[in-house]
């Protein structure tokens, strides 16, 4: 008998032994073949950057997975707790692997296969890290083995809370949510220190099946998870019997982060997004969680987005009626294939479908299966009937104006862009390029190379006021012909009208935008002068050596141009424009700053003292100040009596120019108060005349003027600030001459200082029009 025993004592033991070659067999396999996890030590995930606007607002998120990483000190114990008890009660007593849990999976699975139940799984929390950061999600043994092994070995290498940290801000969470900070925003726009158990639990309840248990797509079966996940909370003693059954018949309240993540503002985002990924690489911008902040003003790139469309759909319906997107027959599936008219619902507008037409109306099933109508009023700017407008499946686009009546629209042909800009730091507080971002990604304010025409022109006049000229001076308007050079035809510029005034004065030349007489100017200063100006003002890089460029006809950006524009108002010096303020890294050290301004002795001024900081600034001087509040004058003058008197019935200091190039291709309007620069452009993508009459103060300047209706009060547009070293005089518009006691037409000329003496103007050119080669072509 003792024989017998002792036989099988010794085959128990051989067979634990061959038990034991064979595990270790597995193990020194699968060892030799588990990948580096020692990389979790310093292991960092992937954080989106986020964008947000001047006063702080989040405005846009560039990121391949939705996280905010959190340190482990940061996270509540709620949050811990819940999600020990939803996934891993044992975490912080197992060595990686809990043997409790595997038995109690092994027993229950048995009972699962008879009953044909979905298998319960035994992984620890440490086993889940291993997986989603090392392996597949492959469901074999191969893996299993391996997310065992490498269990063990991050239980050494890594503490318990570093491992806790990496789970909870790794795991997916549904809704496009990676870790506890992102999810706990998602669900209940709350920081994740604010949440509640019950708050906490449904987040812990989301990792076994995100998108099943996902609240948004069924709240019961969330609620139920939610509840199982607070058992257990009261079955590990973190909450009590009390808490349990109130928080069990809580009702699940949802609060969906109320993101800006503007439409509005898709352009502007956008070059911001090229970049700091041109800058920092796609990597970084994407995974590194850049806190990217902006000048962007929400309540200013509202209005601009919204002014821009309204006057380009004032242009476009000028034109008339170009016909319906499509024509289909109609069925409860019409709304199919026709994604690729989409627009932001920022527009307003709807699809629609025409299913009936009469003589006075039409009667329309917009997207969303609402039943409408378009009555004749609201067709009356294509001057024309129904019946020569629609047909029966015309699929077309209309807005809702009240109960079911609608008014029919359609997507303007043309294009253009809006900035708007702080004339004396460069800030861009709005920038919109375009009518839609869905519809052509192509960004008209800094993309666009297109001609400036008579938006140019300020700055030969400010060249000319810097060499010797006065507001006063007599320039000749007259035909003029010139020789371009070899192979270049004769070159003979007209006025707009076609009209000659003969002698007039500088300020009458920029006021009337006459051709002739700026011409005559860039051929006195000189084009090597006007040339290198315009590049000293970051206009044009390398344009063509020809005098036509003094009326324009080089090309650039909406944005150059609107920049260089803050000459005038920031008193001669020259601002660049600044769509990023700064740009912090995740652990908030500043790696990009675009403000060069010096607070001078700052530290040694107390807040209770009388002494105010002393800001300097190295803004390039251009010109003089006294030069830059002349042009400021001037272009004051053009919106009192020149080609931009639309804006006279606001009643505000307002000063700008209105540009248009030949045949009216290009249509701008630059403009500032006292405090904003803005500038707007309008035109075709691929270049050809707006048609006749649709110059800059049609098509541009009612665009700038609803945009400063809107956003400018009175108070707000104070006086030009005069520049030191100028003199007031009261003179005649026409002659230049000083005003006599009689005069009835006069206004205040702003002169020199020391073009002024005893009451006189003293003009160095005074026999410019008698022996200046001004005269030879006339």
């Amino acid at each position: 008998m003792n024989k017998f025993f002792k036989n099988i004592l010794i085959v128990a033991l051989s067979l634990l032994i061959l038990l034991g070659i064979l595990i270790f067999g597995v193990l020194w396999t699968y060892s030799n073949n588990i990948p580096d996890y020692k990389f979790l030590k310093n292991y960092k995930p992937p954080v989106s950057s986020k964008v947000y606007s001047g006063n702080g607002k989040l405005v846009a998120d560039f990121s391949k997975e939705k996280r905010i990483f959190i340190p482990y000190n940061s996270i509540p114990n709620n949050v811990i707790n819940s999600f020990l008890s939803a996934e891993d009660k044992n975490f912080f007593s197992h060595p990686g692997v809990d043997a409790k849990g595997v038995i109690r999976a092994l027993i229950n699975n048995i009972s699962n296969i008879v009953s044909s139940k979905r298998l319960e799984g035994a992984s620890t929390i440490t086993q889940q890290v291993a997986k989603n950061f090392l392996l597949t999600n492959e469901v074999s043994l191969n893996r299993k083995i391996k997310e065992a092994i490498l269990a063990f070995r991050i239980e050494r290498a890594l503490s318990k809370q570093r491992i806790l940290e990496l789970y909870l801000n790794q795991i997916y969470l549904g809704s496009g949510a990676y870790g506890v900070a992102a999810a706990s925003l998602e669900y209940f726009d709350k920081s994740i220190k604010d949440l509640n158990y019950a708050e906490a639990a449904l987040l812990a309840a989301l990792p076994k099946a995100p998108s099943k248990y996902n609240p948004y797509r069924n709240i019961e079966l969330a609620k139920f998870r939610r509840n199982l996940v607070l058992k257990n909370l009261f079955d590990n003693n973190y909450i009590d019997l009390r808490l349990y059954q109130k928080l069990q018949n809580k009702k699940i309240r949802l609060n969906k982060s109320k993101k800006v993540f503007s439409e509005d503002a898709q352009y502007y985002i956008e070059d911001v997004r090229k970049y700091v990924v041109n800058t920092f690489t796609y990597d970084k911008v994407y995974k590194q969680g850049f806190n990217i902040n902006t000048p962007i003003n929400l309540e200013f790139q509202k209005i601009a987005t919204q002014t821009l469309r309204d006057g380009l759909i004032s242009y476009d319906q000028r034109k008339g009626w170009r016909g319906p997107l499509t024509n289909k027959n109609y069925s409860k599936n019409w709304k199919d294939n026709l994604e690729k008219f989409d627009l932001e619902k920022s527009i307003n507008w709807q699809l629609a479908i025409v299913k009936k037409l009469t003589k006075f109306s039409a009667e329309i099933e917009t997207d969303d299966q609402l039943y409408g109508k378009i009555e004749f009023k609201d067709i009356s700017w294509t001057k024309k009937e129904f019946n020569q407008l629609l047909r029966t499946g015309d699929i077309i686009y209309v807005k809702k104006n009240k109960d079911n009546n609608y008014s029919l629209k359609q997507l303007p042909k043309i294009n253009g862009g809006m900035i708007v800009m702080d004339p004396f730091t460069g800030r861009v507080l709005a920038l919109s390029g375009g009518f839609s971002f869905k519809k052509s990604e192509f960004n008209r304010a800094t993309q666009a190379l297109r001609q400036p025409g008579s938006a140019f022109k300020p700055f030969v006049y400010a060249m000319a006021l810097e060499n010797d000229y006065t507001p006063t001076s007599l320039i000749l308007d007259a035909p003029i012909v010139l020789d371009q050079g070899d192979d270049l035809k004769m070159w003979k510029p007209e006025n707009y009208g076609k009209k000659f005034y003969g002698p007039s004065t500088l300020r009458v030349g920029l006021e009337k935008s006459r051709n002739l007489m700026t011409v005559r100017i860039a051929q006195d200063l000189g084009l090597t002068k006007i040339i290198n100006f315009s590049k000293k003002l970051g206009i044009y890089k390398n344009p063509q050596e020809l005098l036509s460029i003094s009326l324009g006809s080089a090309e650039t950006t909406l944005l150059n141009l609107t920049s260089a524009y803050s000459v005038f108002i920031n008193g001669g010096k020259l601002v660049d424009p600044i769509l990023i303020d700064r740009i912090q890294d995740s652990e908030g050290k500043t790696i990009f700053n675009n403000d060069k301004r010096k607070c001078i002795d700052c530290d040694q001024i107390s807040y209770l003292g009388k002494d105010y900081p002393n800001i300097k600034n190295d803004y390039k001087q251009v010109f003089s100040p006294q030069t830059a509040y002349q042009m400021t004058s001037i272009l004051e003058g053009v919106v009192q009596r020149g080609t931009a008197k639309k804006l006279r019935d606001l009643k505000l200091n307002i000063a700008g120019k209105t540009g248009t190039t030949n045949n009216n291709t290009d249509t701008w309007f630059i403009g500032f108060t006292s405090n904003l620069l803005i500038g707007v452009y309008v035109g075709s993508d691929n270049p050809k005349p707006l048609g006749r009459y649709e110059t800059g103060s049609k098509t541009a300047l009612p665009i700038f003027k609803e945009f400063i209706k809107k956003v400018v009060k009175k108070s707000e547009a104070r006086p030009f600030k005069a520049a030191k070293g100028t003199v007031m005089m009261v003179v005649d518009p026409i002659t230049g001459q000083k005003a006599k006691f009689n005069s009835k037409n006069t206004i205040i000329e702003v002169y020199k200082g020391q073009n002024v003496i005893d009451g006189k103007v003293l003009y160095s050119n005074s026999d410019r029009l008698d022996n200046n080669n001004i005269l030879k072509f006339y």
